[in-house]
């Protein structure tokens, strides 16, 4: 059990928040989850990535015992020697995803789109080219058509006539909850999920699991996919200084820069009180 004073549950976003700006994790960083691990407090990996990352989120917060990925939308038990058991995989009907594409452009203007549907390692996303998206090296072009023919994970949209908070706020206006959530996570992309899907009901599936209550929660994070977890989270919202200003309006503490491992710095304290 976990010692009196600490939480039960700690929770991390990777990019922007563990990862540093060169896409690494410090041996610090790792050093100092592995002792929280050691401290009987089990670490969640609360990403953006979808399943199809999941060998390099394995890679960067070794330490997890769960992963919340797809925004909320993938969550893996990590703790089963048998393997990975996944707890959850929600995905969104290509139909209902064309539909709400089709209101958005006909409000904010021709959107570029990139759907994420496949799982495979690696496997990459499919739809228009953007020189925007920092990650060619996973994509392959298809017409939107081919791209909505079944389920997907989830979608991002830009358009270059508005910036991504902007977008984001129309998108809120326009799309229905119930029939996909949406927000953004740094990429300068909208990401439409299926419904009810953030970090924070993802968490809500680990803790479920355990048995621990929103309370007895600790999360990190930098961007408004954080913020359902912030605002569910109860023990403590701790923002990186880089995060976007609204994570960091909801925080009840900042550290410091994913840079200057803002994370594992707060740990090593919260670890030696």
């Amino acid at each position: 059990m976990p010692r009196p004073g600490l939480p039960k549950l700690i929770a991390t976003d990777l990019d922007g928040t563990l990862v540093r700006s060169d896409d690494t994790v410090s041996d610090f960083t790792h050093e100092v989850l592995d002792r929280v691990r050691a401290a009987g407090i089990p670490i969640v990996g609360a990403t953006g990535r979808g399943p199809r990352l999941v060998e390099l989120t394995r890679n960067d917060i070794r330490a997890a015992d769960y992963l919340v990925m797809a925004g909320g939308g993938r969550v893996v038990d990590q703790t089963d020697p048998a393997g990975p058991v996944v707890l959850r995989d929600e995905r969104l009907a290509g139909q209902v995803l064309a539909r709400l594409l089709a209101d958005l452009e006909a409000n904010v203007g021709p959107l570029t789109v990139m759907v994420e549907a496949l799982d495979a390692p690696d496997a990459p996303l499919w739809g228009d080219h953007d020189p925007a998206w920092r990650y060619p090296d996973r994509f392959e072009a298809r017409p939107r058509a081919d791209c909505l023919t079944g389920d997907v994970i989830k979608a991002f949209a830009r358009t270059a006539d508005h910036d991504v908070d902007t977008l984001l706020a129309a998108a809120r206006r326009i799309v229905p909850p119930d029939l996909a959530s949406v927000t953004q996570a740094g990429l300068g992309f909208v990401e439409i999920c299926p419904p009810g899907v953030d970090k924070a009901t993802g968490l809500a599936v680990v803790a479920g699991a355990l048995g621990v209550d929103p309370a007895e929660v600790l999360v990190f994070g930098d961007m408004p996919n954080d913020i359902p977890m912030f605002e569910w989270a109860g023990w403590g919202r701790v923002a990186v200084s880089n995060a976007h200003p609204t994570v960091r309006l909801l925080a009840d503490e900042v550290t410091l820069r994913n840079d200057d491992d803002g994370v594992a710095v707060y740990l090593d304290r919260l670890l030696s009180r």
